[in-house]
């Protein structure tokens, strides 16, 4: 018997008449990536939105090691959303910011560390992308930059330990694809876990 890190129990979700998902049932094991495939329209984002409790499913449970996250509030959701990552397809991060600043910002507000331990988790996190990092043309390079001025998909590098990726390709030519699709192996190497 496993235990599984993510359960989607009968899921079910309609957006008015729309049904989107009608009792979806799957088990995520760690270190697992799966993929979610289908057209536009057919409910991927939808799935991984509940997920993170983004949307409320209408009916089943979504257990996160063991327990049901799916009726929980904003606040209690908070600790849960420190473990999940979620790469939005369009990216979602303070374009005002600094690259640099936005990977330290979950670190500041989540954690007591101090500075000089932030710019090391930072730099470890650069390591660990490694070549990948140089290769990826971003527009946003040095970190100093601003977050808004990394072009489409360069942003999506950022993330950590259960992750969703919302079509984290989408924007990406073909060698910063693969680069990205390195890293993702990378990551499950690691332990990471996730949903594309």
């Amino acid at each position: 018997m496993t235990n599984p890190i993510i359960e989607l129990k009968g899921l079910k979700k309609s957006f008015g008449s729309k049904v989107v998902h009608d009792g979806v049932s799957l088990n995520i094991e760690k270190g697992e990536i799966i993929a979610l495939f289908g057209g536009s329209g057919t409910g991927k984002s939808v799935a991984l939105r509940c997920i993170i409790g983004l949307d409320k499913p209408d009916a089943g449970a979504i257990l996160f090691h063991g327990q049901d996250i799916s009726k929980l509030s904003e606040t209690a959701l908070t600790p849960i959303r420190k473990r999940i990552a979620y790469v939005f397809q369009n990216g979602a991060l303070f374009d005002s910011m600094s690259v640099e600043d936005n990977l330290a910002y979950p670190l500041i507000e989540h954690t007591k560390i101090n500075d000089a331990e932030i710019k090391e988790k930072i730099q470890k996190l650069l390591a660990m992308i490694g070549n990948g990092w140089q290769r990826i043309t971003f527009a946003c390079q040095p970190l100093g930059r601003y977050a808004k001025t990394c072009r489409p998909g360069a942003r999506d590098y950022l993330g950590a330990g259960v992750i969703l990726y919302d079509e984290p390709t989408a924007g990406l030519d073909p060698q910063n694809t693969k680069n990205l699709l390195e890293l993702i192996k990378k990551l499950q190497a690691m332990g990471t876990t996730g949903i594309l």
